[in-house]
């Protein structure tokens, strides 16, 4: 087992210097992965209402994931650099592979693509995209990730997207770079069957925000019985955890951890 560290987004502010003093302890201090949030817009609460906006308003400091990344692979040499999660459908694809194999290449291989579909219709208007079609957009989304970071010239034609006979210089040191998703949340214990057949036959790993109980156990058992049936072996779809620390005792931490 690995044991990684969440990136204080909303707490750490803006300032470069406690960035870099935080992310050289936590590697100091030998995890094995930094995990970073992402968000582009923050939403005023007085006109919109979510549960997360307590956490993710205009008001809260939100670096922008991949650019901040490029800043901690100067700063690191070994911890496994984690989007946690990068919100895909939002983003333009061929952008984001353009990014994520540069961040490979200056860290030396250590990217860890953690994606998801997000929760803030704000963000998905304000880029442009389509809040409604996330999911199945993000299945072909991808699909195109994975030909541009293996192949040199990529010919892609699907729903959403098209690339005629072009490709990025430098491709990544991983290839592909591993791609993990990001499911449930606390406000959705229960993630559709869509989300977790999708884990099971296109993710390199998981990071599931669900119960640590019999339902957290029947999710992860779904998604197995889901691997299965697509031909994969489910013991080689590794699932990270979260714990959670703040005004828990160590004991209760323990207690999480074997949950």
């Amino acid at each position: 087992m690995e044991i990684g560290a969440i990136f204080p987004q909303t707490e750490l502010s803006a300032d470069p210097g406690a960035i870099r003093e935080f992310v050289q302890a936590v590697e100091a201090m030998g995890y094995a992965s930094l995990f970073v949030a992402d968000h582009v817009l923050g939403v005023d609460t007085w006109f919109h209402h979510h549960p997360s906006l307590a956490s993710y308003s205009y008001r809260s400091v939100v670096h922008e994931p991949l650019t901040l990344l490029g800043y901690i692979a100067a700063l690191t040499t070994r911890i496994t650099l984690a989007t946690g999660i990068l919100i895909l459908p939002q983003r333009q694809t061929t952008l984001v592979a353009k990014q994520a194999a540069e961040i490979d290449v200056l860290s030396g291989g250590r990217l860890r693509l953690g994606i998801g579909v997000g929760w803030n219709q704000v963000e998905y208007e304000a880029l442009n995209q389509d809040f409604h079609t996330r999911g199945r957009r993000s299945a072909e989304q991808i699909a195109v990730l994975r030909a541009l970071w293996t192949q040199e010239v990529v010919d892609f034609h699907g729903r959403w997207h098209h690339i005629t006979h072009a490709g990025l210089n430098p491709l990544p040191v991983q290839r592909p770079i591993p791609i993990w998703f990001g499911v449930g949340s606390s406000q959705n214990p229960q993630p559709p069957e869509a989300v977790l057949r999708r884990v099971a036959c296109l993710a390199d790993g998981w990071s599931p925000n669900i119960p640590t109980n019999v339902d957290g156990k029947n999710i992860v058992a779904r998604v197995h019985h889901y691997a299965t049936e697509a031909g994969r072996n489910p013991a080689a779809l590794p699932l990270e955890g979260r714990v959670r620390i703040a005004g828990k005792s160590p004991a209760e931490w323990v207690a999480l951890v074997q949950a």
